[in-house]
């Protein structure tokens, strides 16, 4: 048996875990990562565990990532025996976020590194890294640093419309869109700041404020673009630098947008915990559409991890916090579009996870009609595709059909993953219609086919 072999039946069979358990995490955890064909069978791992067979391509990566999943720890390549094999780099918290700000805009410029950051491993284990974060010594070091050139109110003004351009783009257009110019612009313009002289210490906080705001934005299109690892990286980014400007507000925001990676890939491990700190260090000090777009993000998780009382009483407290809302909302919490359709959106995500599909077609409903479908036409189509599979689990497979329809005429012209992944199972659906005999299906997959196509 090979030392590679031993290691990883030792780490299987210490552990407890199944085959079969192996194998499902493992396929689970290559789709997480774009990877649609991996079939990993009890009989693959079996034979990675005897050592007949040893893991090709970036499978030994999953495979670490999936036992780390299962074990609830970070499990190193080395720990199962592959140690020769070169991992991508693993996601941190750096000691210095503003030197990472630069070189993780260059990654993406650099084709030598573009490809590895594109093609960078979500890591789940990687959620409690900000649970016991030192924010504070991080900031006393970036301040005993020797200050570059002078930065004003107009620098961080210039970062924050150049946010607001492209956020508005996407929105029509999907997340590839411009992808490089922001990362250009991350690493050219706004990341010299974080190095500045500053006019006061509301000039310095707005700097970091901005530059984080724009790795949210960088992140949230790398995960429109499935490239779930590179995101993971720029959210633990502006988790950083929100909490050198805001660690109560900004900083509890940034734990919301990685638990919401978290949620969307289905990996809710940490997910309670993150949120929980975000609403503890939150309380008392943010308006109360940002509390209550934490409360529902809270509400999320406790669905995703079948904790039905929690949610319920979640989702009661985000309505009660968005009722007395009256001031005006934080600008990082902005992205998200009006907080009331927001809302209304992941009430309908949490009451589907928990199986109350009438009620989650409710707020899917309410979702739509409180945003703008020409603004905000990405979200719109989304909403659309997860209104027609919440009509569809209901067996309304009429109204579900038009519903896909619309959302198709939506999504037309726009540059994201998750569209493309929507319509590749509205196909699959429509397989399933087609052979119940249902008039229509064949013509709206057709319409699918041809989407994917374009």
């Amino acid at each position: 048996m090979s030392a590679s072999s031993t290691a990883l039946q030792q780490f299987v069979s210490s552990h407890g875990l199944k085959l079969e358990v192996v194998a499902r995490a493992h396929r689970e955890q290559a789709a997480v990562n774009g990877d649609l064909a991996a079939r990993t069978s009890k009989a693959t791992v079996s034979l990675w565990c005897s050592g007949q067979r040893r893991p090709k391509g970036r499978n030994a990566e999953y495979l670490a990532q999936a036992l780390s999943k299962a074990v609830g720890r970070l499990v190193t390549l080395d720990e199962i025996g592959y140690d020769d094999v070169q991992p991508q780099d693993l996601p941190t918290l750096s000691p210095d976020p503003v030197a990472a700000t630069t070189d993780l805009g260059r990654a993406l410029m650099d084709i030598s590194r573009r490809d590895l950051l594109q093609r960078a491993v979500y890591v789940s284990a990687a959620l409690a890294l900000p649970l016991g974060y030192d924010h504070e010594a991080v900031d006393r070091t970036l301040r005993a640093r020797r200050p570059g050139a002078r930065v004003g109110a107009a620098d961080v003004a210039a970062v924050r419309n150049t946010v607001q351009v492209f956020r508005a783009a996407d929105e029509q257009l999907g997340g590839g869109h411009g992808l490089t110019a922001v990362t250009f612009y991350l690493t050219d313009a706004a990341a010299p700041m974080l190095s500045g002289r500053y006019e006061n210490e509301t000039v310095r906080l707005d700097a970091f404020n901005a530059v984080a705001e724009l790795a949210y934005l960088l992140a949230w299109k790398h995960h429109d673009l499935n490239q779930e690892g590179a995101a993971q990286r720029y959210y633990l980014l502006g988790y950083q630098l929100a909490c050198v400007a805001d660690f109560h507000g900004h900083g509890a925001w940034m734990l919301r947008a990685l638990a919401h990676q978290a949620l969307n890939l289905k990996q809710p491990e940490h997910c309670v915990d993150l949120v929980e700190e975000a609403l503890r260090r939150s309380a008392g000090r943010v308006d109360a559409q940002t509390q209550a777009l934490l409360l529902i993000t809270s509400a999320r998780a406790y669905g995703a991890t079948r904790q039905g009382g929690k949610a319920a009483a979640a989702l009661l407290s985000a309505e009660d916090a968005l009722a007395r809302a009256d001031e005006p909302v934080a600008d990082y919490a902005m992205a998200a579009g009006p907080a009331g359709a927001t809302i209304s959106s992941h009430t309908g995500k949490t009451l589907s996870e928990l199986r109350d599909y009438k009620n989650a077609e409710k707020h899917r409903r309410a979702a739509l009609a409180g945003r703008d479908p020409e603004q905000f036409r990405r979200i719109h189509a989304l909403t659309l595709d997860e209104l027609a599979g919440t009509l569809d689990s209901q067996g309304q497979m009429d109204e579900a059909m038009a519903t896909w329809g619309t959302a198709l005429d939506l999504m037309d012209g726009i540059t994201s993953a998750r569209n493309t992944e929507s319509i590749k199972a509205m196909r699959a659906t429509m397989r399933r219609y087609q052979a119940r005999g249902v008039p229509g299906a064949a013509a709206l997959s057709e319409r699918a086919r041809k989407a994917l196509a374009a």
